[in-house]
């Protein structure tokens, strides 16, 4: 059986998959395939790399350094987020907290980071073996664009955005490059659905990238045809979801260290249900 993870991300709340991956490496549990949206392609990333514990420090150590995000960086730079500083800064070979690529490289798993090319708000589908190398994490970086609070990034010359804009719950390219079964990380519970009017507020920052505001403005939409399409494969015994059952109000960048320690070990407990797999 050909088992994939899609883990979905969420900014902050991504602390809920890096919990359910550490769990996957202490007990042994391996996938074949993985699909990565935005801050979910980081933790794979760490996942594949076998570097238990490093997404943790992340969310709740160096996510409040004004460096990593903060209304400083968003003056200097017009990015609120600062994506260099995170995937250069601390994780190249020599950084605070370096990603070892080389595991990465020599795992053998299948690995696509999703982002959303700017210019056609289509997907953009980045291999993590072919399409980055040591030290250059820029589709990762493209993958976490967050819209309006971050300009696009640039990975191999095409401005990207956050992947979860184009296709924030990507089951049909984990079925349609040939896995059995997905294992579905949410960042929010498995029966909340998106509302459009925040994305459609969104969209109206984004002028100047039309194709990816429209995108944008459909977010609501999208997200929510991938949920009921995973409920479906769910009950078809293609899907095993592993979803927090309460997020506290957390948005995608909210500061608040002991509730994404918690959201954390809620997906560390949650993931027990993967046991299966082993």
């Amino acid at each position: 059986m050909k088992l994939g993870v899609i883990d979905v991300g969420g900014g902050v709340r991504g602390s809920y998959g890096a919990g359910v991956l550490d769990f996957c490496m202490d007990r042994g549990i391996s996938f074949d395939y993985g699909i990565g949206v935005s801050a979910g392609a980081a933790n794979i990333v760490s996942y594949l790399a076998g570097q238990r514990g490093r997404n943790y420090r992340f969310y709740t150590d160096y996510a409040f350094r004004p460096q990593y995000m903060g209304l400083g960086n968003f003056i200097r730079t017009r990015n609120y987020i600062g994506l260099d500083y995170i995937y250069t800064t601390l994780s190249a070979a020599g950084g605070e907290d370096p990603l070892d690529y080389r595991l990465v490289n020599e795992c053998g798993k299948t690995l696509y980071i999703v982002a959303t090319d700017a210019l056609t708000g289509e997907p953009l589908y980045f291999d993590a073996v072919n399409d980055m190398d040591q030290d250059d994490y820029d589709a990762i970086k493209g993958s976490c664009c967050v819209p309006v609070v971050n300009k696009p990034y640039p990975v191999h010359g095409v401005p990207c955005y956050d992947g979860g804009i184009s296709d924030p719950v990507p089951l049909e390219k984990a079925f349609a490059d040939g896995c059995d079964h997905v294992v579905l990380i949410l960042t929010r519970p498995r029966d909340d659905y998106r509302t459009p009017k925040k994305d459609v507020r969104m969209a109206r920052f984004m002028r100047k990238y039309p194709a990816a505001a429209k995108k944008m403005a459909e977010r609501s939409y999208i997200y929510n045809g991938g949920l009921d399409l995973a409920k479906e494969y769910e009950a078809e015994g293609k899907v095993t979801i592993i979803a927090p059952k309460d997020i506290s109000g957390m948005k995608t960048l909210t500061k608040d260290r002991a509730a994404i320690a918690k959201l954390y070990s809620e997906g560390y407990e949650d993931a027990k249900v993967l046991e299966k797999f082993l």
